[in-house]
């Protein structure tokens, strides 16, 4: 899948890198990874947005809407027959989001 890096979303402890999907019906698309990831989440991380999916929070007072509390698991974490986009390098945090979809037992 190709993708086009378009923006970062910033706070005072993260920042993630936001993409555009330039293939699979379009549309803004934000994965992470974080010290969670591999023992309370998916190994190679989860979404925080893909409006393909529906979700998509919209935006407020002209800002993007991003809740991490949405973060969600993608499709690889439940069958290996589909492929998922990983999350980039800039995306990688170095602290535990423990908001969102979650390993079960955890």
């Amino acid at each position: 899948m190709r993708f086009t890096r378009f923006a970062r979303a910033r706070t005072e402890r993260v920042s993630l890198d936001l993409f555009w999907l330039d293939a699979y019906g379009g549309g803004l698309f934000v994965p992470f990874a974080d010290a969670t990831s591999g023992e309370h989440s998916y190994g190679a991380g989860r979404y925080a947005l893909d409006t393909i999916k529906g979700a998509d929070l919209g935006t407020e007072r002209g800002l993007l809407v991003l809740d991490l509390n949405f973060a969600y698991q993608p499709s690889c974490s439940y069958d290996d027959r589909w492929m998922c986009p990983l999350a980039p390098p800039t995306n990688r945090l170095n602290v535990a989001v423990r908001a969102g979809e979650r390993l079960l037992g955890s």
